[in-house]
């Protein structure tokens, strides 16, 4: 179900890794899949990271790290490069995460996250250090993102950034809207066009 994005103020998972590609956040053997399940997505979100070969979790692996948790993952530079493939996006959301905060992220990846109701953040990479260093030193820290400011805080330290965020997008986050939901919006002025 689709939820208006607002302030979110939550504890984050740390993935200080760059260049993680889209096969890496869901591996090509689960695109066979051509039906949204959240929850089977989810479940496989860094799947050949998360588990070894027979099922069993990988021992510090983040994601099977019960000092961490919430709805905004942290990774670094680069993330979701690689193939184009949209299941990317659904494990991310599947898994509970509705904010990435990263210094740069592919702009295919980026578009699909924010189709599927995930805000990417992009900061700076001197404040995307400081998130890591301050999660480390206390994985009980909080950031806020406040979607209608555009803003982003360390609650820790108190700093901000601003992130971009496209005025189109940035309504269908606010309103929880896809895109289909926002044309239905303009049903009788695409009528009054077409009659005029």
């Amino acid at each position: 179900m689709k939820q208006k994005f607002n302030i979110i103020e939550s504890t984050c998972v740390p993935l200080p890794l760059e260049n993680v590609d889209t096969d890496q956040i869901i591996p090509a053997r689960f695109l066979k899949a051509t039906t949204r399940d959240e929850r089977f997505f989810g479940e496989n979100l860094f799947r050949d990271w998360r588990y070894r070969p027979d099922g069993t979790p990988v021992p510090g692996f983040v994601l099977n790290d019960p000092r961490y948790g919430g709805e905004i993952l942290v990774a670094g530079r680069n993330f979701g490069s690689g193939s184009s493939r949209e299941h990317a996006a659904w494990a991310i959301a599947g898994y509970g995460f509705k904010v990435v905060i990263s210094s740069f992220f592919a702009d295919i990846h980026k578009n699909n996250e924010l189709n599927n109701f995930v805000l990417p953040v992009v900061v700076s990479p001197e404040f995307l250090e400081e998130l890591f260093a301050t999660i480390a030193a206390d994985p009980s820290a909080k950031v806020r993102v406040d979607v209608p400011a555009q803003t982003v805080t360390n609650l820790t330290t108190g700093r901000s950034e601003s992130f971009e965020l496209n005025a189109y997008k940035k309504y269908c986050l606010t309103n929880a809207l896809d895109d289909i939901d926002y044309l239905l919006l303009q049903k009788e002025k695409i009528e009054a066009y077409e009659n005029r």
